[in-house]
Parts: structure tokens; C-alpha cells; sequence
């Protein structure tokens, strides 16, 4: 089966998930969601723009060594 005859799932949960006003997930809450996802079988996993800040690099860090 090629690439173009199946459906990859790219979430971006973790990324947009803190783009709204008031919105903000821990680093713990990310690392959940995270593993959640992966438990789904979603193909790509959108961590997060790690350079942002020290805080979104650590929870993009601790998501990729949760795994």
C-alpha cells in the first residue's frame, strides 16, 4: 500500500491546543495527551514549537522520553 492510499492522521492537539485565550495545558497534561495519542495510533504528533519558550521545550522534550 502507498502513502496516497491511506489516511495519516497529523494532530496538532498539543501545539494549537494552548493558541486560544486562557488555554494552557502543564507539562504533565501534554505528556498524558501525548501518549493518549499515541495509544491511538495517530501517525504524527505535532509537540509543540519547543524554541518558544523554556517551558515548551521541556514539555516537547518530556513527550518524546515518555515514549
Amino acid at each position: 500500500m502507498s502513502i496516497k492510499d491511506r489516511l495519516v492522521i497529523f494532530d496538532t492537539t498539543l501545539r494549537d491546543g494552548e493558541q486560544s485565550p486562557g488555554a494552557s495545558m502543564t507539562r504533565d497534561e501534554k505528556v498524558r495527551i501525548a501518549k493518549m495519542l499515541e495509544k491511538m495510533r495517530v501517525d504524527v504528533i505535532e509537540a509543540g514549537f519547543a524554541i518558544a519558550s523554556p517551558g515548551d521545550f521541556e514539555s516537547v522534550r518530556a513527550g518524546c522520553r515518555s515514549h
